[in-house]
């Protein structure tokens, strides 16, 4: 079986070709650059952008691999949740191909795809907990298989991925920020009475990051040398030593709190699912060096193997798109023409159509 993965859920478009299950080509168009100056994605510039590379994309797939689209078995592509007209952009190009090769079409969660990715490198267990950790999400999810994902715990308002980028922000460092804030914060020194690990003195699984905005944004506001004169990446020699040494140790602070935070609520959710075989952490801010050092301590603790998957599979692409269609389509589940783009804020559902 050979499925197309089409990823186009914010600003990263991925085309990705999955046969039988492994990872055989793939090409993806970033858009970092072109959202930077705005200091984050601007949703009508990526639609754009979208709808300009993806013919270009597949043209170059496709040709690469020596295949046309009617090789193709499946298209799978982003449903939501995302913006809404970047998934459009996606979802009416998958629709496309499917109308003119025949091919079956099948709508991916994208939540969902993060966790399962890691099954292109090595073989998932089920049940599993999985915490998905991005820019637009933090969830806990309690996981039967590919296609049954039970919410455990969300965060109320901001997302952990979020937090990075404001707290980069704050410091005029650019867009997408949360790997400066991770590469300055592993040179500083943690101080834990820094910030406050917010919202973890309840008995629930959900997370809040507002608070600790809040508090990076007063830091930084009662400590404005530590902010850029303009948007940069600082560079030791060109600042006064304490001044860097400051700033990363506030990186560091902060990354401790965001790891602390994850990992209070995850021991408490693998506390009540003590059936779990593994723990899969998946999502941008899993790339974080302080997430998965930590979430490879809990699991150590639980005596469950921790599953994470490589860096290029952290942030959105389309091979985790290609493959978690793989596994639909496996189960003998698609969808027909009426799918429908699933935006940020509202559920994706379970409404495939099995065989």
């Amino acid at each position: 079986m050979l499925c197309l993965g089409i990823e186009s859920s914010c600003d990263e478009t991925g085309l990705a070709l999955v046969r039988d299950g492994k990872l055989i080509a793939e090409k993806l168009a970033s858009q970092v650059d072109v959202h930077a100056v705005f200091g984050g994605v601007v949703p009508e510039i990526a639609s754009r952008e979208h709808l300009r590379v993806l013919p270009v994309l597949l043209a170059e797939l496709l040709l690469e691999q020596s295949l046309t689209a009617k090789d193709l078995d499946v298209v799978s592509v982003a449903r939501g949740p995302g913006l809404q007209g970047c998934l459009l952009m996606g979802l009416n190009f998958a629709k496309g191909l499917v109308f003119s090769t025949g091919a079956k079409l099948v709508g991916v969660n994208h939540l969902w795809a993060h966790l399962t990715a890691a099954g292109l490198e090595q073989e998932l267990q089920f049940p599993s907990l999985g915490l998905l950790v991005s820019g637009g999400h933090t969830h806990i999810y309690y996981i039967e298989s590919p296609l049954k994902f039970t919410l455990l715990g969300r965060t109320l308002d901001d997302a952990a991925g979020e937090a990075f980028d404001k707290t980069a922000k704050s410091l005029n460092l650019p867009y997408p920020g949360g790997k400066l804030v991770d590469d300055f914060g592993r040179r500083g020194i943690v101080d834990k009475k820094m910030f406050p690990v917010p919202y973890i003195n309840n008995d629930n699984l959900d997370f809040s990051f507002s608070g600790l905005k809040t508090a990076v944004a007063t830091y930084v506001n009662s400590h404005p040398e530590l902010r850029l004169g303009s948007m940069g990446i600082p560079e030791s020699n060109s600042e006064p030593h304490e001044i860097v040494t400051a700033r990363n140790n506030m990186l560091a602070s902060f990354n401790y709190v965001v790891g602390r935070k994850l990992e209070v609520k995850i021991e408490r959710a693998l506390k009540r699912n003590s059936d779990v075989k593994s723990l899969i952490v998946a999502g941008g801010v899993a790339a974080n060096s302080v997430v998965r050092k930590v979430m490879g301590k809990v699991a150590k603790r639980f005596s469950i193997p921790l599953v994470l998957p490589s860096l290029h599979l952290c942030t959105d692409n389309g091979a985790m798109i290609a493959y978690a269609g793989y596994l639909m389509a496996s189960s003998g589940c698609r969808h027909d023409l009426n799918l429908e783009a699933i935006p940020r804020g509202r559920v994706v559902p379970c409404d495939w159509i099995c065989d």
